[in-house]
């Protein structure tokens, strides 16, 4: 058996007859034989690995289960193709000048940008270094230069709203996302269209995505004495915080005040009452991610893909 046939099994089995590469594979077997990825990673010039990087503080790690979940289903979904996972954090300006000098030195081999917001430096940093990247969700202002997977937001949060609707509920308040990210700004949108003329612009408030940002905008919805009937939070731990006001406030949900979220995190369904909710295909975004990464690692064109969501309607609403 010739080296170049062993290599050309060790490198796909083109053009090797089926008999050949069975001969080779049964004397690999016989010898314990497993190819060196490092070393076919630096003869293609490349790293092996790949970054996931949070352009948000380290805190919302912990604080968001999304992206716990979406970090799990990344690595495993790279793992199929032997590429390892660094999870880089650049929030704070030190932290992207010490990510910026780590991805140009070719650390990694493409980044799966998290969290990102409208005019992220970073985001121009990977576009500018030509270093493959792909967004969750929409990048905002870069649409077209970066490749993107993530939930239809908008859709999704048309449809809750017209849930509540179909329910008799008439005003529908608001919690918003920052308007600075594809979620919040979608799911406004998607509100917005789904109550057509009855969308008031007293009906919004705006969080963060979190638990106490959620209990602040309905503080605040409150004392603007709306008289709403619903309520729409755009994402599971601000509708955590907009239940935990209105039961302050003695107001039954959802007798008085029907509540629902967006995300279908883990305690949506343990809170009182559990939330009707919108539920993201995480592992399906993951899987969408790091196809469109090492597409683009490849050379290809950037590309958008967005996933539906799924109502799943619990007591709240």
């Amino acid at each position: 058996m010739s080296r170049a046939t062993v290599s050309r099994v060790l490198n796909g089995g083109h053009w090797v007859g089926a008999d050949s590469q069975a001969k080779v594979e049964a004397a690999m077997a016989e010898v314990g034989y497993a190819a060196n990825q490092h070393a076919r990673f630096l003869a293609a010039g490349r790293a092996g690995s790949v970054g996931f990087l949070l352009s948000q503080p380290h805190e919302l790690l912990f604080e968001d289960p999304n992206l716990s979940v979406l970090l799990r289903h990344t690595a495993q979904a790279l793992a199929e193709h032997d590429l390892p996972l660094t999870l880089m954090v650049a929030a704070s300006a030190d932290e992207r000048r010490r990510i910026s000098g780590y991805l140009q030195a070719g650390h990694v081999d493409g980044v799966l940008l998290v969290s990102s917001r409208q005019g992220d430096p970073m985001a121009s940093f990977l576009v500018e270094n030509r270093i493959p990247a792909v967004s969750c969700g929409k990048p905002l202002g870069m649409e077209g230069r970066i490749s993107y997977a993530g939930a239809d937001d908008r859709a999704g949060a048309r449809a809750i709203t017209r849930h509540l609707l179909d329910k008799g509920r008439r005003r529908i308040a608001m919690v918003a996302g920052p308007q600075g990210t594809s979620g919040g700004a979608e799911r406004l949108a998607g509100w917005r269209e789904a109550m057509g003329d009855a969308a008031e612009e007293s009906l919004i408030a705006t969080g963060d995505f979190s638990l106490e940002s959620g209990a602040r905008a309905t503080r605040e919805l409150l004392e603007r004495d709306l008289g709403f009937d619903a309520v729409f939070a755009a994402s599971d731990l601000m509708a955590a915080g907009v239940l935990a006001v209105l039961r302050q406030r003695g107001l039954a949900v959802p007798a008085d005040v029907a509540v629902v979220g967006f995300d279908d995190s883990g305690p949506a369904a343990s809170l009182d009452p559990p939330l009707t909710t919108m539920r993201q295909p995480l592992a399906q975004i993951a899987s969408q991610m790091v196809r469109l990464l090492l597409a683009a690692m490849d050379g290809a064109p950037p590309e958008g893909v967005l996933l539906p969501v799924e109502l799943v309607e619990r007591a709240s609403a």
